[in-house]
């Protein structure tokens, strides 16, 4: 059998395999691909438009499948836990798409990880599997996805590419090839660059390759890596990244026209802005992998027609078939230019170059890929001249090197650092209980500086001081029979001793005279910050804390950028102040001096937890050196207890042990268990210091560095805000307008005279009224008038009748209860009675409104007539402010429910008039009422009601 497509032999095998009952009849196929994610160009907004047009072709120009119906049914492989590429969600779809629609093929996944578990499904289910992404170089692995058809790029063919393009300039020893990889999601440029690695290995091409991330400092070591390792560079990453690693290029290498860099763009965001200047002018009908998805949907429906025209078998051949190609020549405005230089044949593997547009070599031609005396200098020629000056740089640097060396050894067998038991000289405990000592913190929690704690953890005991030399030191006993001097412990006791900052503690010596083991250092008098911020006696102001808060930033800046890297053990009773109330940092350094066996006691064993990183939590015993990170996360702990001055891993409301704290905290769990912050006993941004230190992803926790940018700038806030006595008056005059502004807003929520007993503090009661009118409308056809109008066109209705209500009442004593839609009420004769006034105010307010109505325009409906339903009644209610939030005047009795029966019975563009508030009116004898006669009022049964016309004109009024 001949077959001149392999894409379209591929599908023939698949078909031939297990051709579907199905497939006789209705097709079905399942589109699996990210439905939101449209960076992927295999996003299933990007692709889907291409496989309906294919859909549409099938009949109509391909005459494919004649007779037959397609089924396309979409799924997504989109999760938004695990990403745009979730395996696990892929697998789960692909198996409820052969559960329950039984597909005769797949369209996708696109990315490389979901396409491997689904693809394996295929292959076992016996399925095809088209798609236009998985560019991996593992699926040419044919006895493993038999059934799967790539019709879109591959890192392959890209490999097939770079070695004819090595052959063609003649680059045969060596290769670079640098790749963005956050090993996260579907590490698209990683899966890129492996087709280049893996090919010119094939030919014995040395290849070196280097990953990096979104991280600017490290791009100086990439420079680094092309300069030791190749001039033909293969770059692919993110476009902005690849600008900023061009720009590094161009300042740190000094012989740029030595190299040919590559660089791989993955999504095609080289050309995006010029895509979209070309848009202007031209239609552009798909991309590329859209275009891919096209040829592979029809190229299945030919192999199928096929398969199926001769009963299921292969046939002789299969059609050729081209496929949907897009050729673009890029010459816009003269701004940018892009010339064509060649084109390469993936069928043929031939580069065809172009006749009239040459690559301009900056030296004149194609640079050599292992240039000599570079990366190998076993030509004698290459060491002739240099030689004598590298012997004589040798010299010197060997000398000089030798020398430290020499001195280095002499401290290390000097050991300076060693105090003997008996240099060591201690007063008695009355004595030494007067005159020194740094108390315990008065949280029973355990203390590692200048305290001790008992065998439960609940009672306090003072630091063990000592003289040595005639000065008073601080002494740490090591819970350790005998310390080994390996010359890394050497080391670190020298640099140790070499420590000389002012916000660490000076180490002094060690004793290692068994069973004295123990550590000296310098002791501060004023205690622990632990012992200070749980001292309710001490007042500590802002600018203080400040102060403490900057001196712990300065210590672990430095300690993070010394030899010992990071603390490991820092908390707030390992910073203690000095005489003069600086801050210092001690308990760093000297891993091997650590005790290995914890405290017996589980309160206290958990209680030195607290200002662990959750990172760390989950060791049984975490390295004693601890991690960088780990120390943030513990500054972000000791910085809360410094706001609330509650002690550490203060959980507001919750009262829990040390052990409960910190199986919480371990067990990460969202949302993350973390101590409470208080913006009303400290800044907003401190809040986001601590939140941001204390948080989950070591990644995403700030450097000390970064921290003292930081904290120069809260410094620079808080001293504005000591010297904000200027603008007391201007803050006491806002202040002011305000409240004006709030008490104008009170008074249009609330009657006057309840809103000024709301001021001064007085209980609102409610109050009985003997005698009041009632006022109810609404808008006869409002619902169906909203059912034909947009939402934004009812509200625009009703905020420009009520506000047209809103202006007319304000020339009648009444008072306005409440708008409920399209409802509208009234009262007059409260708050403040005006005996029978009532009446007459509501029926003359309901004329004004009605005869307004009559003129008013609806803005969406200029035709149409606003019919407003109007009744009125009059007698007793209660009335008093109900709720504290959003409080209201609300009216109760058996008068409002009578006066909404009046509105409701009655007619539109008419007032509605109860026989009791008719006798009221006829009492001021110049409105003119017209009997209605009886109407039954639900709940209320027959009442004689009236309407009310207008007033008399004949009627002089006083």
């Amino acid at each position: 059998m001949g077959c001149r497509s392999a894409l379209g032999c591929c599908l023939l095998a698949a078909l031939s395999c297990c051709l579907p009952p199905g497939c006789r009849g209705n097709i079905t196929v399942a589109v699996m691909l990210p439905d939101n994610h449209l960076k992927y160009p295999w996003a299933l907004p990007r692709v889907f438009p291409a496989i309906l047009m294919a859909h549409e072709d099938l009949h109509s120009k391909h005459k494919l499948l004649l007779g037959r119906s397609i089924n396309i049914l979409n799924y997504s492989t989109e999760d938004p836990a695990a990403g745009s590429c979730a395996e696990s969600r892929a697998q789960v779809v692909a198996v409820d798409a052969k559960l329950y629609i039984r597909p005769d093929a797949f369209f996708g996944p696109g990315c490389v990880y979901p396409l491997a578990s689904v693809g394996r499904f295929a292959s076992h289910w016996k399925l095809p599997l088209i798609t236009a992404g998985g560019p991996a170089y593992g699926f040419d692995k044919r006895d493993e996805y038999r059934t799967i058809v790539r019709s879109g790029p591959s890192t392959t063919k890209l490999g097939d590419f770079a070695n004819v393009l090595h052959t063609h300039f003649n680059w045969t020893s060596r290769a670079v090839v640098i790749f963005h990889d956050l090993r996260q999601d579907d590490r698209p440029h990683y899966f890129l660059s492996e087709g280049i690695f893996l090919n010119l290995k094939e030919e014995n091409i040395t290849v070196e390759a280097q990953p990096y991330e979104d991280d600017y400092k490290y791009y100086k070591d990439l420079i680094t890596f092309m300069k030791e390792r190749g001039r033909i560079v293969y770059i692919c990453g993110p476009l902005d990244t690849f600008l900023n690693i061009m720009k590094l290029f161009q300042s740190e290498i000094q012989d740029p026209e030595n190299y040919a860099i590559f660089y791989l763009d993955v999504f095609a965001e080289s050309l995006t802005d010029l895509l979209h200047k070309f848009l202007l002018s031209l239609f552009l009908q798909m991309d590329y992998i859209a275009g891919s998805f096209y040829d592979g949907f029809v190229l299945y429906a030919m192999a199928l027609d096929e398969t199926l025209a001769e009963g299921g078998a292969q046939n002789d051949d299969i059609t050729h078939f081209y496929g949907t190609f897009i050729f673009i020549s890029l010459n816009l405005y003269s701004s940018v230019c892009l010339q064509l230089v060649a084109y390469y044949n993936g069928t043929t593997k031939e580069i065809i170059w172009s006749q009239t547009e040459k690559i301009h070599w900056p030296s004149g031609g194609p640079p050599l890929d292992n240039p000599p005396c570079v990366f190998s200098t076993d030509d004698p020629s290459c060491n002739d001249e240099k030689y004598l000056l590298f012997f004589l740089l040798l010299l010197v640097v060997d000398g000089a090197g030798g020398h430290r060396k020499l001195k280095l050894e002499k401290e290390l067998a000097g050991m300076l650092w060693r105090i003997r038991w008996e240099d060591l000289q201690f007063e008695s405990p009355n004595k030494y209980h007067k005159r020194a000592g740094s108390r315990l913190t008065l949280s029973q929690r355990g203390s590692s500086y200048g305290s001790l704690i008992t065998a439960h953890g609940k009672y306090q005991l003072f630091a063990k001081t000592g003289y040595f030399k005639g000065n008073l030191v601080a002494i740490k006993h090591v819970n350790k029979k005998r310390i080994e001097l390996t010359r890394q412990v050497l080391l670190e006791l020298k640099h140790m001793r070499d420590v000389q900052f002012n916000h660490l503690t000076r180490f002094i010596g060690a004793c290692i005279d068994p069973p004295n083991t123990c550590i000296v250092t310098e002791y501060c008098p004023r205690g622990s910050l632990q012992d200070i911020l749980e001292n309710e006696s001490i007042n500590l102001d802002w600018m203080f804390r400040y102060s403490l808060i900057n001196d712990i930033v300065k210590g672990m800046n430095y300690l993070h950028n010394s030899y010992f890297g990071c603390h490991g053990n820092l908390k707030s009773s390992n910073c203690v102040v000095d005489s003069r109330f600086v801050l210092k940092i001690t308990d760093y350094g000297l891993a091997s001096f650590r005790s290995s066996c914890e405290n017996d006691d589980s309160h206290a064993l958990y209680a030195k937890k607290l200002w662990t990183a959750p990172e760390l939590l989950i060791y049984d015993r975490h390295p004693p050196q601890g991690t960088q990170k780990g120390d943030v996360y513990s500054f972000g702990i000791i910085l809360q207890e410094i706001g609330l001055r509650n002690g550490p891993f203060y959980v507001e409301g919750m009262d829990l042990s040390p052990k409960e704290i910190v199986q919480k905290v371990r067990n990460g769990q969202k949302p993350y268990f973390r101590p409470t912050t208080d913006n009303r006993c400290h800044s907003e941004e401190l809040t986001i210091l601590m939140e941001g230190c204390w948080a989950e992803d070591p990644a995403e926790r700030p450097d000390f560095g970064h921290i003292k940018i930081y904290m120069a700038k809260l410094n620079k806030m808080e001293q504005y805000a000591n010297n904000l006595e200027n603008l007391v008056e201007e803050r006491t005059q806002a202040y002011l307008e305000e409240k004006r502004k709030a008490e104008n807003l009170l008074y249009q929520i609330l009657p006057h005279s309840v809103a000024e007993q709301l001021k001064r503090g007085e209980t609102v009661q409610a109050e009985a009224f003997d005698s009041v009118t009632i006022y109810f409308s609404d808008i006869v056809g409002f619902t169906s008038m909203s059912a034909e109008s947009t939402p934004l066109q009812v509200v625009t209705l009703l905020n420009d009748l009520y506000t047209c209500f809103d202006a007319i009442i304000d020339n009648f004593d009444v008072y306005k209860v409440e708008t409920i839609g399209d409802a509208y009420m009234v009262v007059s004769g409260l708050p403040v009675r005006n005996g029978k006034l009532h009446a007459r105010e509501i029926a003359g307010m309901s004329l004004a409104l009605l005869e307004q109505v009559k003129t008013f325009k609806i803005r969406h409906r200029p035709n149409d007539q606003l019919r407003l339903r109007i009744g009125i009644h009059t007698g007793p209610v209660c009335a008093g402010v109900v709720g504290l939030k959003m409080p209201r005047y609300c009216l109760f009795g058996d008068t409002v429910n009578t006066a909404s029966r009046m509105e409701s019975n009655g007619e539109a563009l008419k007032i509605h008039v109860s026989s009791a508030t008719k006798e009221v009116l006829d009492e001021f004898g110049y409105f003119d009422l017209q009997l209605r006669g009886d109407v039954e009022m639900k709940g209320k049964g027959k009442m004689r009601t009236y309407w009310l016309l207008g007033e008399k004109t004949d009627v002089y009024v006083i």
